[in-house]
This record gives structure tokens, sequence and C-alpha cells, in this order.
């Protein structure tokens, strides 16, 4: 599960990286809850034709088109791949409205045995220093009034051989040049092949190490990223 994540990269560094033709600026957040309003990128069709990838702030927390009232329905702000074809809430999605999550870093709590309670957090990214691209699915959600709420999930997958030993998920981080298979929804018998992408981080990809029990505090917003504690990598 993926219950705090970070973006601390320069909105430039972002909008490069991604691809995406708008230009908005952003502030480093380091401690980015559910509920909260956060980036994704998506495809879309241009006037001449083609696609463009576009900047869009959605709510963190899915809400699929058949919900009546939001605050009878669960949060849903993670969704497992190997389920999410078969899951009402999640099969239009994965078909027509994927996209990406702007990330740099994302949290995990270590499993620990014989506890009610998970221990020490930990801090994840990408060993190269490139930013992360994790999975997701978004849907507009419309009330019986008329208003529209944007909404997405981080898609899911089971932990590689390395990020095991702190939990037993992780999110599905994609590569750049898979980044057009993933957004391009446009035919649906593309959906498998894109659901192959939603596979198990290489074991070398991400680095990681214990941060300070901060994290769990949605008020503090502290800079974990820039000061890592080296000697502490797993």
């Amino acid at each position: 599960m993926c219950g705090r994540y970070a973006i601390t990269l320069p909105a430039t560094a972002a909008r490069d990286y991604f691809g995406y033709v708008d230009e908005p600026e952003f502030p480093p957040r380091y401690n980015i809850a559910p509920t909260q309003p956060v980036p994704i990128v998506r495809l879309e069709r241009a006037r001449d034709g083609g696609s463009v990838r576009r900047f869009q702030l959605v709510r963190w927390g899915f809400l699929p088109g058949f919900v009546k009232d939001p605050r009878e329905f669960p949060l849903l702000f993670n969704a497992r791949a190997e389920s999410a074809p078969e899951k009402p809430s999640f099969r239009a999605a994965l078909k027509r409205r994927r996209c990406l999550f702007i990330a740099d870093a994302y949290y995990e709590w270590r499993r620990e045995p014989r506890r009610s309670r998970a221990g020490a957090p930990f801090l994840f990214r990408r060993a190269d220093g490139a930013p992360l691209a994790l999975a997701g699915l978004y849907e507009t959600w419309s009330s019986a009034d008329g208003s529209e709420v944007d909404t997405a999930c981080i898609l899911t997958t089971s932990a590689n051989g390395a990020t095991v030993a702190i939990h037993e998920r992780m999110p599905a981080v994609l590569e750049a040049r898979d980044f057009d298979l993933w957004l391009n929804c446009e035919d649906e018998r593309s959906a498998d092949e894109a659901r192959r992408l939603l596979a198990p981080a290489a074991d070398d990809l991400l680095e990681f190490f214990e941060i300070g029990p901060d994290v769990n505090k949605a008020e503090n917003d502290g800079p974990w990223i820039q000061a890592p504690h080296r000697s502490r990598l797993l």
C-alpha cells in the first residue's frame, strides 16, 4: 500500500521528464496524503487529431461513477493491479482512463511480526535519481446537483525481492519508454498490453532507508528527502 508520497523536483524537471504541454508551478511537497489535491499526467486528444500529455490536479481518492454518496464510500487511494480488471470500481478506468502520478519518493512502514502496528517508516526513491512515474487511474465523479470532482488512485503490485522486507506491496513504477503505451486509452485492444506493465520494479531500481516518525503526521512536511541517512541505506 502507498499512503504517503513526495514531489520535490522542480516544476521544469517534472515537465521535461513526463512530457506534458502545460507549464504549472508547484512548490515542493514532502508529505502528500490521501484526499489532498495531487498532480497527474493524462493523454488528451489534440485539435489536429493527435494527442498531447496534460497536467491535471485531482483528488487523491478514487470515486467510481456509480457512487451516490462519497461519505458512504470507502477511500480508494490505491488499487491492486492484479484484481483491478475484475473490480467494478476500476474496470472501466483501467481500459479508458489511465494516468501517471508525478512523484520522486514514497513512504512505507515496515511490517513488524507479532505487533499490531506498523514499525519504522522508510523512504523509497529511484537509485538513479530520476523522478518516479507511478501508474494510476482517474475518474471524474458527478454529483446529483451536477458538480464534478476529478479523482485518481495509484495502482500497486506485489513487492520486489529487495523491498519485500519492508512491505509486501509497492506502487507500480513505469519507465519513460512505456509512458505512451500506458497513457494511450483510445485503443481498448491495447489495454491488455498496458496491464503487463504493472509488475514489480527491478530489484535494483529503488533505494530506501529509514526515516523519522514525523512523516506519519499529515501536518508535518519536513524535507526528509534532501538529507537522507546514507549509512542506513538497505
